[in-house]
């Protein structure tokens, strides 16, 4: 058994989980379409995944999404209604802070947005807890790119089963486990748990 020597955390799913349909619903109410519209316009869609790879900015997102909502409130409101869709996940959490206890260096990767990192940092203390964070918007590059895993290699220093990543989605999980590295893909957190324990990554 080969021990990780960095650990990298997905955020959304593994270590927050988001629910976009409450922006959604809170938009429609001062918007001109319904919520299942405005979800199709922020939910994985083309607009979104031009804004979380940096192709436009917070500017030019608020403009297309008022453009196809119709929402009437400023953009203030409307970067804290877009963002306030994430809630803790309280096992990975502990998780990870069971994790930094042990000295062992963590990092986030995640396909985000300049909207979503302050708000999560400025409300979830955990979040300042990491060694670095690739981010898609920032590295002009998303998940499952192979450039942006070799962004992880350059900051973490580590390759192949050195590194353990851990992402909810199996596409992403792949790209990783391609490179070498070792792979969880979290369905629950309880089993998150259970394989980072056989990995000798947590006491008991």
């Amino acid at each position: 058994m080969h021990i990780p020597k960095a650990i990298v955390f997905d955020l959304g799913k593994v270590l927050v989980d988001f629910d976009y349909s409450r922006s959604a619903r809170r938009l429609a109410e001062r918007g001109r379409v319904t919520a299942e519209d405005v979800r199709a316009l922020i939910d994985h869609s083309e607009l979104l995944f031009r804004f979380e790879t940096g192709l436009i900015g917070a500017e030019e997102f608020f403009n297309q999404v008022r453009r196809g909502t119709g929402f009437e409130g400023t953009n203030e409101e409307l970067r804290d209604i877009f963002a306030d869709i994430f809630t803790e996940i309280p096992e990975m959490i502990a998780l990870h802070a069971a994790l930094r206890a042990r000295g062992l260096p963590t990092y986030i990767f995640s396909n985000t947005n300049e909207i979503a990192v302050p708000h999560i940092r400025s409300r979830y203390p955990f979040f300042s807890n990491f060694e670095a964070y690739v981010l898609s918007y920032e590295e002009g590059a998303m998940k499952p790119d192979p450039r942006i895993y070799e962004v992880v290699e350059r900051v973490t220093g580590r390759r192949g089963p050195d590194i353990l990543y851990i992402d909810d989605r199996p596409e992403n999980i792949e790209s990783g486990a391609r490179r070498g590295w070792q792979v969880i893909v979290q369905q629950e957190p309880h089993r998150t748990l259970e394989q980072v324990r056989a990995l000798g990554l947590l006491a008991g």
